[in-house]
């Protein structure tokens, strides 16, 4: 695409109606904005214009692809395949329409096949002097590497993408696609501190341009993940949610993101209920619910659901980025299901793809589960480096959550090398940062046998038994726990299971005998 229809002098009535569409789609209103965009193709064959019609087909295109719209989207390439076929013009826009053949191969997986259609691609941009589909075809090629497990060549290419946003050369419209994919690539490959870099120039680059909103939600959901990884739990469920209503109207493929963003918090603060509910909406929009739905069986009780989750994510997952996501969960399953051969396989296999990345995020992963494993095979000793190497990575990353987790692992080891002072500074330290967090489930399980509810209740299960043996009816319960009347009888039910009471009266008197009230 040449320069930005606005900024041509004398616009004819297909330019007009082509800058009126890339108005609305910036504007956040894509179904507004492809119908418009379809009426300025249209308008440029009416006039003959193919280097207008070239240009609405490759964004048709892309756009489609990347809504879902498979069959319109299919259509549309087949149209612009035939209009440059025609097209006896040397012009940028066949560079351009290069782009949707080059993400189909990805699709098709056919990585090293989109490589040399995004060389093309490149070539054409060099020759014209074409800063924009500079910036796209080596966000693409970074895209292909990144398919491919090959991250440092993938962060390469993604880099210099971004070196030509920064130029300021780039219109708005591509500016913001390299940006989200940029971003979306470092989490992806866990690269947390390009995308704290990354996410702060996107944000500078909204102030910049306010008129922009199509990608405001998808930079929410970023926002809202790093937040969560630094800590500030409350101002990432803000964000989410934020996030939420931004690809609600119209609902977007990226609204199931920001439901499982939603969900995790709910299971890091022990709102189970809600978190399940979240899992399963970001489900049908398409959001695989694995690792997060697995932990969160495990943190029910729910072994062998968790186990068959995560092993069958697992199975399906072909590419390392993916398996780099789900491999530390299935650690901490195997070992609490007591399958240290699972386990141990699971560490190592996250321990190789680790190696293949620059980041400091992947590696305190390997480590963590390495020692999670070694100190379920009693060796605490071996445990402690490895444990300590993982702790000092969450540390520098910022992230406390994570930090507290691996200090409760440290206590454990330091327990079974005989050193119950410094184990009992560790858990201190731990509990501190999980009581300030709102961990609930993780300060339970710091807590002494003696210390925790009897009968294998949880956190949530003792706070609706008090509410039950206060003489609260379900809706009461609900009203004051800010869940589902179903989600509280699912928890009385399973109530009445654990202290084997046939009734909430039984269950009352349980309470008042337990000195649980």
């Amino acid at each position: 695409m040449p320069d930005d229809p606005r900024e041509v002098h004398n616009l004819s009535a297909a330019d007009e109606a082509e800058a009126a569409a890339f108005d609305t789609l910036l504007r956040g209103d894509e179904v507004l904005g492809l119908g418009q965009l379809e009426q300025a193709h249209e308008a440029h064959l009416a006039v003959d214009g193919m280097r207008g019609a070239l240009r609405t087909a490759t964004w048709l295109t892309i756009l489609l692809m990347e809504r879902g719209e498979l069959a319109r989207g299919g259509g549309w390439m087949a149209r612009l395949r035939d209009l440059a076929d025609r097209c006896d013009e040397d012009c940028i826009e066949l560079g351009y329409a290069l782009l949707p053949v080059a993400l189909r191969q990805i699709g098709a997986g056919d990585p090293a096949g989109a490589r040399a259609t995004f060389a093309e691609a490149l070539a054409r941009a060099d020759r014209f002097h074409d800063p924009s589909l500079a910036a796209l075809g080596r966000m693409g090629t970074g895209q292909s590497f990144l398919r491919e497990g090959r991250i440092r060549e993938a962060v390469a290419w993604f880099d210099e993408a971004m070196v030509r946003i920064a130029g300021g050369a780039v219109r708005p419209m591509i500016a913001g696609i390299v940006y989200c994919g940029t971003i979306e690539a470092c989490f992806a490959t866990f690269d947390m501190r390009r995308a704290q870099e990354w996410t702060n120039a996107l944000t500078a680059w909204w102030e910049a341009h306010p008129e922009v909103s199509q990608f405001r939600g998808q930079c929410l959901i970023y926002r809202a993940e790093l937040m969560r990884l630094h800590g500030a739990w409350a101002a990432a469920m803000d964000e989410a949610e934020r996030a939420r209503e931004a690809l609600s109207t119209p609902p977007q493929p990226a609204l199931g993101a920001t439901l499982y963003e939603q969900a995790e918090l709910h299971r890091h603060r022990g709102e189970f209920g809600p978190a399940e509910e979240a899992y399963r909406e970001a489900s049908r929009w398409g959001r695989h619910p694995e690792p997060g739905l697995a932990l969160l069986r495990l943190a029910q009780g729910r072994h062998s659901a968790a186990a068959a989750s995560i092993r069958r994510a697992l199975q399906e997952a072909a590419d390392p980025v993916t398996r780099l996501r789900l491999l530390p969960a299935a650690v901490e399953i195997a070992v609490a299901t007591g399958d240290l051969d699972a386990a141990d396989d699971a560490a190592q296999a996250l321990r190789t793809i680790a190696e293949q990345h620059e980041a400091e995020l992947p590696r305190a992963l390997a480590s963590q589960a390495e020692g999670r494993v070694r100190l379920a095979r009693e060796d605490a000793s071996g445990a402690l480096p490895l444990l300590r190497a993982a702790w000092a990575a969450w540390q520098h990353l910022d992230a406390p959550y994570e930090s507290a987790r691996v200090r409760a692992l440290i206590a454990q080891a330091c327990e079974s090398l005989g050193d119950t002072e410094t184990a009992a500074l560790e858990r201190e330290g731990a509990a501190w940062t999980f009581r300030e967090l709102g961990a609930a489930p993780d300060l339970a399980a710091l807590e002494p046998a003696a210390q925790r509810p009897p009968a294998g209740l949880t956190p949530r299960e003792l706070e609706v038994l008090r509410l039950v043996a206060a003489g609260k009816s379900n809706r009461d319960i609900a009203e004051a726990l800010v869940i589902s009347e179903k989600t509280v009888a699912r928890h009385v039910s399973n109530i009445l299971g654990k202290v084997d009471a046939p009734s909430r009266t039984a269950a009352a008197a349980y309470a008042r005998d337990h000195g649980l009230l």
